[in-house]
């Protein structure tokens, strides 16, 4: 369940502040105020237009965040997003009691670069794109109650360089950064004492601000020892004598414990850390889908009297890597999820959201039991990890990167963006890993970055590693992007493993608008949804348990289509869960049921892949995605239509099947997908005929008992439209920046959504707010690649009878509610109309008080991390002891050396192409693992012997990177040896890799293996072989 605890206190870093006006902090110690309201702006760049006394009462007036270019946000390809010059412009006056005290801004980021001005006097100058910064204003800012100037310039080029070096930015890219430029992120202004705790901004005020950890877990008493370190400086004219104290707070307000660090003498200009730390108990510890937090309250103290407060919202939990997985607060954890774009954009927005919705995004992911989230490819918005925090979110945290290590300038900008980025976000228990690249990097780079993690976050539990780095000892974990990885002491996920492109208004071929499936990029739901189940089963099949090196999971590539680089039809990336509504698709589902547990699936669960509109006479495959299934059988109004029983072992497709063994015929509909059960998780019911009523799927368990059951209905014609909003707590604030969504569905007579239902709605918005919009396909026919995407159209079609539609709110700054009414028509349909009420936010010399992140509450619907372990052994590795080959034996150890960037090989003649290994003891194997060169593409011919008995001979075939191979083993009399051998009993078999995957060489991915050679030499490259024997 969702718990609303309101966390009200004075700081920064993840505090919030909650105060009456902006001139009633006669007595606070510290003001942080919402910087966001009342901005001008204008694209272009207007002479003079840092000078108080421009005029710039034509410009539009914007509330924060605010991209000058949202109108283009999915209305234009990547590449076409406008760029250039654009002015922000702020009126404000300080409250009345800051004489004497030190006022700062903090800019949460800008795109690309920005030149801040204050009164006309030139600040400063920030040029990542990315991360935080702020200034010193003290000496600047004009005491009330006269008026202040804020001016900023920025620039949103493609092809901006630093003004100092001319270096460009590597991930200001094209391909994976969405350019929606200016300010596009939040801004604050912070009033302190002279002494001060500071703040988080180190590349420009040079300060690191307040650093919590945990440490010395007790997990079964729930105590640990909390530390809290404070950076503090003395901008006073004399000498302080300070006094340090800290209060942890639950999510209830109850203080469950206080703690004091020694006093302090700082000198004028002088700055140092002050620490405290206390064992803790009673703790409830931070957790996926559960996000507790505490409020720790970090308090200087001079002659008794409190001068400075922060307030840090953070959690605490223990992780570990080793042994080749994630280990949170004790209990293993496969990774499963999503990567995500960094902007995490919406249509008609970009990254202008409130924080509520940045929840409602991340808290879907974690609704569809994803555990990890992982940034692409550049240290995402405070918004994004202080929510990631809240609905219990893993997060993987980038630098900045395209794709690639870099050297000179390019590299030190990278660890100069991940040393700001770790400052500013070390208190986010949600941050469990730090990527140093999108792509392998050099030892020596890995290692400087480690060293930056260690100076700035120590104590924080968290991995340093990047893409790839399978053979690194300083990488504390990495993975390949689309491949499956194997180690026995560091945790490899897959960085990407399943982003085949499908629209959602696609539902299969037997379907409007009857789009033909084209793999690999132009798939409808149910195609995509089926490569997602047979790619995630297998990583599923290499998961913890089933043996000493082992795979850690993976993400897929992405949770919600995306304004970025793509390879389908349209002008953006469709590889999503859900659409850029974040409405889900079918594969949203299906990865819902097999992720719900920490490793294995932990309950029961099905679900059908399509709809139930079908036209008579239609013929089709129902597939059935289902998990801790004995038997799932499929019924039509009552009559069943079959049952499939589940495999007791792994029903893989990448089982290499011995020579005379055929496998399971494939259904006509979709080549390689066998009738029955055709992986762990995906069960195929061929030739079902449409017939009006219900459909259902049931889940049984060895006992014959219902586990899990889900039913599709058919629904009749369209008659009506259907209205539904979502908003934050509280509703929607008329701040100017606040969002509503409303759905829209097409529902019979019983309320039923017609799913195949796709009219026009024309909407009418009045009252104060402004329309945004939504997103939809281009009609058959249309240049879907320049295609505007029905982007603030205000008539626009549903799909699979539902979509979305976006209104913001216009500022109210008194006390009059704000009345809203939106009103939807179609043809044929009656009209339908919802009402909305917006709240005035109040705004004083363009300061607010108000922080729309203060109220949102905390997910903790899953509970805290279970006791016991989430492994389930399956097998056991056995032990190899030696290796010979028929020729190059001195590299035969390169083939179990649990490093994926070597191999054995022999050199093309048939009579030395074998290895033989040698087990430590007598042993039983029943099947082994092995990764052959060229995986993708290549199958090789084999036999495999053990002390000279037959195994094995047969084919194997292409495989995502381990193929495994059954033993021909007799129950209760199986072979026993010490000496196993695998002969190429020809040239292996090349496929030409697919068309359109240009990544996807068919060589091993260049991790360190010799490149592919299509010929006919007897080449057998083994990269890992594993062996395992049954559990005992």
């Amino acid at each position: 369940m969702w718990r609303l605890r309101n966390f009200l206190s004075v700081g920064l870093l993840i505090g919030m502040v909650a105060a009456a006006s902006a001139d009633a902090q006669t007595h606070a110690v510290r003001g942080r105020y919402n910087f966001n309201p009342g901005w001008l702006v204008f694209a272009g760049d207007p002479a003079n237009a840092q000078s108080p006394v421009f005029d710039d009462s034509a410009w539009k007036p914007v509330t924060l965040p605010y991209a000058w270019n949202e109108d283009s946000a999915f209305k234009v390809t990547i590449h076409d997003l406008p760029t250039g010059i654009a002015w922000y412009r702020k009126h404000f006056r300080i409250p009345s009691n800051s004489t004497g005290r030190r006022v700062f801004l903090e800019f949460e980021g800008i795109r690309q670069a920005g030149d801040v001005y204050l009164n006309g006097k030139f600040l400063g100058r920030h040029e990542d794109g990315v991360s935080a910064f702020g200034f010193d204003i003290t000496a600047e800012v004009k005491a009330a109650p006269d008026e202040n100037v804020l001016a900023v310039r920025t620039d949103n080029s493609w092809t901006y360089t630093e003004v100092a070096t001319g270096s460009t930015f590597r991930w200001n890219n094209v391909n994976f950064y969405a350019n929606y430029g200016g300010i596009s992120k939040n801004v604050w202004l912070h009033v302190t004492a002279p002494l001060h705790q500071t703040l988080p901004l180190f590349s420009s005020l040079g300060t690191t601000g307040v650093y919590i950890w945990a440490s010395h877990f007790d997990l079964p008493r729930h105590s640990a020892t909390i530390t809290a370190e404070s950076q503090v400086r003395n901008d006073d004219s004399i000498r302080q004598i300070a006094s340090y104290t800290v209060r942890i707070e639950d999510m209830d307000h109850k203080i469950v414990a206080t703690m004091s660090g020694p006093e302090a003498t700082l000198d004028p200009g002088e700055t140092r850390t002050l620490t405290a730390s206390a064992s803790v108990r009673g703790l409830h510890f931070w957790s996926w889908g559960y996000g507790y937090l505490y409020n720790v309250t970090t308090t200087l103290s001079v002659g008794g009297h409190v001068i400075d407060s922060v307030t840090t919202r953070t959690g605490f939990r223990q992780t570990a890597f080793e042994h080749g997985y994630v280990t949170l607060n004790g209990r293993p954890i496969d990774v499963h999820g999503y990567g995500q774009r960094t902007t995490n954009e919406w249509p008609a927005l970009g990254i202008d959201i409130p924080p509520w919705l940045s929840d409602f995004s991340n808290r879907l992911m974690v609704q569809g039991n994803a555990n990890v989230v992982r940034w692409m490819h550049v240290t995402p918005s405070r918004q994004d990890t202080d929510s990631s925090d809240r609905v219990g979110l893993i997060e993987s945290m980038p630098a900045g990167d395209a794709e690639g290590d870099s050297d000179g300038r390019h590299w030190e900008l990278r660890v100069k963006l991940m040393r700001d980025s770790i400052i500013y976000n070390r208190n986010n228990p949600s941050i469990l890993f730090y990527e140093s690249g999108n792509h392998g990097i050099s030892e020596a780079h890995i290692a400087e970055m480690k060293a930056v993690r260690d100076q700035y976050d120590p104590h924080g539990g968290r991995a340093i590693g990047a893409r790839e780095m399978l053979a690194s000892h300083i990488a504390e974990y990495g993975g390949e992007m689309l491949y499956v990885d194997k180690s026995s002491y560091k945790p490899l996920w897959a960085h990407e493993y399943s982003r085949d492109e499908a629209a959602r208004a696609f539902w299969d071929d037997n379907s409007p608008p009857f789009h033909k499936d084209s793999p690999l990029y132009n798939r409808n739901q149910d195609s995509q949804a089926i490569e997602d189940v047979v790619r995630w089963d297998d990583y599923f099949r290499a998961r913890p348990g089933t043996g000493t090196r082992v795979s850690d999971g993976g993400v897929k590539i992405i949770f919600s289509d995306s304004n970025t680089h793509h390879r389908g039809d349209n002008n953006y990336r469709r590889s999503g869960a859900t659409d850029p509504m974040r409405i889900p698709k079918d594969g949203f589902y299906a990865d819902q049921v097999m992720w719900n547990g920490w490793v294995d699936p932990e309950k029961a669960a099905v679900h059908i892949l399509g709809h139930w509109n079908y036209a008579a006479g239609t013929v089709k495959p129902i597939y059935v995605v289902a998990a801790k299934a004995a038997r799932v059988e499929l019924k039509l109004n009552g009559k069943s239509l079959g049952i499939i029983k589940a495999y007791t072992s792994n029903p893989d497709q990448a089982r290499a099947l011995p020579d005379g063994v055929p496998p399971a015929p494939s259904i006509p509909e979709e080549p390689g997908i066998p009738a029955g059960q055709s992986n762990d998780f995906l069960f195929t019911f061929p030739n079902v005929a449409f017939a009006a009523g219900t459909l259902e799927a049931i889940a049984y368990d060895a006992n014959g008992r219902t586990v899990a059951s889900e039913q599709l209905h058919t629904a009749g014609p369209p008659a009506a439209i259907r209205l539904t909003s979502h908003t934050g707590p509280g509703g929607l604030h008329a701040d100017g920046s606040d969002l509503a969504l409303v759905d829209v569905e097409i529902v019979d007579a019983k309320g039923e959504r017609c799913p195949t239902a796709d009219p026009f709605i024309s909407f009418t918005l009045s009252g104060p707010a402004e329309w945004r919009g939504g997103i939809a396909q281009p009609a058959a026919g249309s240049n879907a690649d320049t295609f505007s995407n029905y982007i603030l159209a205000t008539t626009l079609p549903v799909e699979n009878g539902v979509n979305r539609v976006i209104v913001r709110s216009k500022p109210l700054n008194g006390s009059k509610l704000g009345m809203i009414t939106l009103k939807a028509t179609s043809d044929g349909l009656p009209p339908v109309s919802i009402s909305l009420v917006s709240h005035p936010v109040p705004v004083i010399d363009g300061l607010s008080t108000y922080d729309p992140a203060s109220s949102l509450p905390s997910n903790v619907e899953r509970g805290p991390t279970p006791a016991g372990s989430s492994i389930h052994i399956s097998r056991r590795s056995i032990l190899v002891a030696g290796a010979t080959a028929g020729i190059h034996a001195d590299k035969a150890m390169l083939s179990y050396d649990d490093d994926e960037s070597t191999s054995w090989s022999n050199d093309g003649l048939i009579s030395n192409a074998w290895i033989e290994y040698v087990f430590a003891r007598p042993s039983a194997p029943g099947e082994m693992d092995i990764k052959l060169n060229a995986f993708r593409t290549r199958r090789y011919p084999l036999r495999v012997t053990l002390d000279g008995a037959l195994l094995y001979e047969g084919t194997t075939p292409t495989s995502l990177g381990y193929v495994t191979i059954p033993f021909q083993q007799h129950a209760g009399h199986p072979v026993m040896g010490t000496h196993l051998r695998i002969t190429l009993t020809g040239p292996p078999i090349d496929a030409a890799p697919a068309e359109g995957t240009a990544e996807i060489t068919g060589k091993y991915d260049g991790a360190g293996v010799v490149p592919v050679t299509h010929d006919n030499r007897a080449i057998l490259n083994v990269i890992e072989a594993d062996f395992y024997e049954e559990r005992k």
